[in-house]
């Protein structure tokens, strides 16, 4: 599959590539995981507090940009962003040549071996959903990733009493940006909104020492734990833990569901850089549109 970026040169992909994002796919990308990525230099940076003590989060994190993908620069300085996927993307047209079941996302994803682990009698279901995938993931009807599909948030606003998480296009370019705005004073969830359903839950945090532990409840079922078919009830809680280690950030995510998992599934943590660039920018989103659905005729090709 391949995706035309136009630049003006190489040089000029390469600055923009630096100042740029990375996010994933699949659990958000960008910025390594497990410590890796994010070295001696970044924790060695003093950390930055607020007024109150607590450290600043703010900044825009995930390092390098670029996703982790491989891209191509041809002879006219155009970059090619190869991603492997099985389809094409809701907003994608121009999706063939790297579309191929030996370069699939829905295999070449599963070389990590931490999945969340369901109770037997769902077994049917996660087969069926990873099976149908090319019909039945939400992100192919335009529906929001939500948490924790899409990662760790691209930008981070703070004040005394409540951080902003941007996220660049959704996590998967298939939704404009997204935002939370999340209180961090230790109030409890709001009696009448935690009887409503939402696509990113409604969160509410607080600080444990210089950790900001963020909970998050009242999912609606239309989004997925990951690409796979891991899907959730509306029971879910998702946990985040992030911590700033001088210009690193570890976010660190547990998701506890009863009603379909066996266990709390705690998702490998990642460690991200700040991007220190003044030209950093978050790109646009853009309008979502599925091209490719109704013409859906086999379940590998599209």
């Amino acid at each position: 599959m391949t995706r035309r970026l136009v630049y003006v040169s190489v040089a000029a992909l390469i600055a923009l590539a630096a100042a740029s994002l990375a996010l994933a796919q699949g659990r958000g990308g960008g910025g390594a995981r497990g410590g890796a990525g994010a070295g001696a230099a970044e924790a060695n940076v003093a950390t930055p507090r607020m007024p109150d003590g607590h450290p600043d989060l703010s900044g825009m994190w995930g390092g390098g940009g670029g996703g982790g993908r491989d891209f191509e620069v041809d002879d006219k300085g155009n970059a090619l962003d190869i991603f492997p996927s099985r389809r094409c993307a809701p907003s994608q047209v121009k999706c063939s040549e790297y579309t191929n079941q030996s370069y699939d996302g829905e295999f070449t994803a599963r070389r990590d071996p931490n999945r969340p682990l369901y109770k037997p009698e769902y077994w049917d279901k996660i087969q069926y959903l990873d099976m149908n995938t090319n019909k039945e993931d939400p992100i192919f009807a335009c529906q929001p990733l939500g948490i924790p599909r899409v990662g760790a948030p691209a930008r981070i606003l703070q004040t005394a009493n409540d951080v902003v998480f941007l996220y660049a296009g959704g996590g998967a370019s298939t939704q404009p940006a997204e935002y939370r705005i999340i209180p961090t004073d230790n109030r409890p969830f709001d009696p009448v909104r935690s009887q409503d359903v939402y696509f990113y839950g409604l969160s509410v945090g607080h600080w444990e020492g210089d950790t900001l532990v963020i909970k998050a409840i009242a999912f609606n079922e239309l989004t997925w734990l990951d690409k796979g078919g891991l899907f959730h009830s509306d029971k879910m809680t998702v946990t985040e833990r992030l911590t700033r280690e001088g210009n690193a950030l570890v976010y660190d995510v547990t998701v506890e569901d009863p009603e379909v998992l066996l266990e709390p599934w705690h998702l490998t943590p990642r460690r991200l850089r700040l991007n220190t660039s003044k030209d950093a920018v978050l790109p646009e989103g853009l309008p979502c549109k599925d091209y490719d659905h109704d013409n859906m005729v086999t379940q590998i090709r599209h």
